[in-house]
C-alpha cells in the first residue's frame, strides 16, 4: 500500500521538484498540499502549489492555503533565492484550479482524524507554522501521525540565512520548537544532506530534453542554481526539498543517526539554530532521526526516472 502523505510547502523551485517527485511515485499517495508563507508570501505559495500540480497533470490534488505569518514574528521571505514569484525560471500561468475550501490547519486536523491512526505522514518542505498551529489546536492528532519528515536545520553545514540557522527553521523557530517537542516520530533532512544533492549540467539537460515536465524542472534549476553558484561557488543547485520524498521512497540512499535536536529561540546570534547533539554529549533523549549523508548519484537517478515518467503518462 502506498504511504499516505500531506505535503506542507512554500514553493519554491526545490519544493516544486519535491512535489513532482511525490506525484510521480506510486509508493506515496498525496492526500493534500497545504501551503504556508515562507520562500514567498502565502498568496504566491498557494498559487505555486496549484501550478505545480497542474504541470504534473494532477489538478485533482486539493491545495489548502494556510498560515500567512509565523506564530510570533514578522515573516522573512527568500525572493533573493527564488525570485519574486517563488518559481522564477519558467513562464508561469494562473492555475485553473481553485484553492480547496478551508484553512490548511483545519485540513491537516481533519485528515488526521479521518484516516486510520498511524497511516499519515506529514512532509514539511517549508516553515513549520501550519504544523505547529495544528498541534496546538488539536493535540489529539499528534499520536495519530505515522511520522513527520521535514527539510530543515543543519549541524556541520551550519546556516544559510544566518551563520547559525537554516531558512525553514529560522522563519518560525517557535513553530519548530513545538514540532520537535511534540513526540511524534521525526526525520530531519538538514543542509548537511541537501547541500550534497547538487544538480549537474548533464542532469539538467537530460531533464530539458525529456518533455514538458522536464523542461519546467530544467528552467527552475537553471534559475535556482545561479544563487548557490554566486554565493557558495557550488557547481549546481541543491535540491533541498525533494530529499524528503526520496527518503520515503528509497531510504537506503541516506544515512544518519537518532539524536536529540533542540531549537534555539532566544539567541542573540543563534535564533533558529538546530542544536543537534550529534555526539550525544548532553544525555537528552533522542527526538529525531537526523540524516547527514546521501547517495547523490542514486538520488538524481531516482529523480530523473520518476519525473520524466510524468511526461510519458
Amino acid at each position: 500500500m502506498p504511504r499516505k502523505i500531506i505535503i506542507d510547502t512554500d514553493p519554491g523551485q526545490d519544493d516544486a521538484v519535491g512535489i513532482l517527485l511525490a506525484l510521480a511515485s506510486p509508493e506515496v499517495e498525496v492526500l493534500a498540499l497545504t501551503a504556508v508563507a515562507g520562500n514567498v508570501p502565502l498568496d504566491l505559495t498557494s498559487r505555486n502549489a496549484r501550478i505545480v500540480c497542474e504541470i504534473a497533470g494532477r489538478s485533482d490534488i486539493p491545495v489548502h492555503a494556510g498560515c500567512d505569518a509565523p506564530l510570533s514574528r514578522p515573516l522573512v521571505t527568500a525572493e533573493h533565492v527564488h525570485g519574486k514569484s517563488g518559481l522564477d525560471g519558467i513562464a508561469l500561468f494562473q492555475p485553473a484550479s481553485a484553492l480547496a475550501p478551508g484553512h490548511a490547519v483545519d485540513a491537516i486536523i481533519d485528515i488526521l482524524r479521518r484516516e486510520p491512526e498511524g497511516s499519515v505522514t506529514l512532509v514539511a518542505m517549508g516553515p513549520l507554522t501550519n504544523l505547529a498551529t495544528a498541534f496546538r489546536r488539536a493535540p489529539d492528532i499528534v499520536p495519530r501521525l505515522r511520522e513527520i519528515v521535514l527539510m530543515g536545520g543543519a549541524y556541520f553545514e551550519v546556516g544559510n540565512i544566518t551563520p547559525a540557522a537554516e531558512f525553514n527553521i529560522y522563519v518560525d523557530p517557535e513553530a519548530a520548537q513545538i514540532v520537535f517537542a511534540a513526540g511524534a516520530p521525526l526525520t530531519v533532512l538538514p543542509l548537511d544532506v541537501t547541500h550534497k544533492a547538487l544538480t549537474s549540467r548533464d542532469w539538467i539537460e537530460q531533464m530539458r530534453a525529456s518533455g514538458q515536465v522536464g523542461r519546467a524542472v530544467a528552467g527552475w534549476t537553471d534559475f535556482f542554481e545561479r544563487y548557490d553558484r554566486e554565493k557558495y561557488g557550488a557547481e549546481g543547485a541543491p535540491l533541498h526539498d525533494p530529499c524528503t520524498i526520496a527518503w520515503l521512497i528509497q531510504p537506503d540512499l541516506f544515512a544518519g543517526r537518532h539524536i536529540n535536536v533542540e531549537i534555539e529561540t532566544q539567541g542573540a546570534f543563534t535564533t533558529g539554530m538546530t542544536v543537534a547533539d550529534w555526539w550525544r554529549v548532553t544525555g537528552r533523549p533522542a527526538n529525531a532521526l537526523f540524516l547527514r549523508d546521501v547517495d547523490r548519484d542514486g538520488l538524481f537517478t531516482l529523480l530523473g526516472q520518476r519525473i520524466t515518467g510524468l511526461d510519458r503518462r
